[in-house]
């Protein structure tokens, strides 16, 4: 009896594998190291492939939490592997943009507020899950990410963009800096809402 509800367990923990919300985000990470490679060998043509890829893997970002939740097929695999998805695309191209120098100078320290909140929020929720304790997304950090994404995509078309309208790299690194304010906020929400489990010695 136990075998066979163990082997029930396997195949349904596969199906959730295969499922279209995982496959969704199975193309977002391998979307990452093209989109990346891509910016990186440069001119106009690798851009403006780039910017399609990243939009199409910033559109599964939403698709792939909304599926898997009307359609039943949440899995722990797609919890674990979303969210690292989305950091793992966010922080590979904005390491990439500021290797190319796209960002440069001063608007560095945007890119790095945003690396480095998002590398100890990530610290601080797996902490928490081991305590079992859920810190909700809000509405705001929900806005952080749309702003990340809207910023990121103007400064992969950079370049290339500010060939047919004036000053798209400009506006993707205004939009950057609200990011970084917006990520900020988040950040000392999140540690705001945590600090007292991370004191907590008992």
């Amino acid at each position: 009896m136990s075998d066979a509800v163990t082997k029930l367990a396997q195949k349904e923990s596969q199906r959730h594998a295969l499922s279209l919300p995982n496959l969704l985000t199975y193309g977002r990470l391998i979307a990452v190291p093209v989109v990346a490679g891509l910016v990186l060998w440069g001119g106009d043509a690798a851009r403006w492939t780039a910017l399609a890829l990243f939009i199409a893997a910033a559109i599964t970002d939403f698709f792939d939490g909304y599926l898997a939740r009307r359609w039943g097929q949440q899995s722990a695999l797609g919890r674990m592997l979303d969210p690292i998805a989305d950091k793992v695309l966010v922080a590979v191209v904005l390491l990439v943009l500021t290797t190319d120098r796209t960002i440069d100078d001063a608007h560095i320290w945007a890119a790095i507020i945003i690396l480095t909140r998002e590398v100890l929020v990530s610290g601080l929720r797996e902490f928490l899950a081991e305590l079992r304790v859920s810190v909700p997304v809000t509405k705001v950090a929900k806005w952080k990410t749309t702003v990340q994404l809207i910023s990121i995509g103007f400064l992969i078309a950079g370049p290339a963009g500010d060939k047919i309208v004036p000053y798209v790299s400009e506006f993707g690194l205004f939009c950057l800096w609200i990011a970084a304010a917006l990520t900020l906020y988040t950040g000392y929400d999140y540690f705001r809402a945590g600090i007292g489990h991370v004191m907590d010695d008992k």
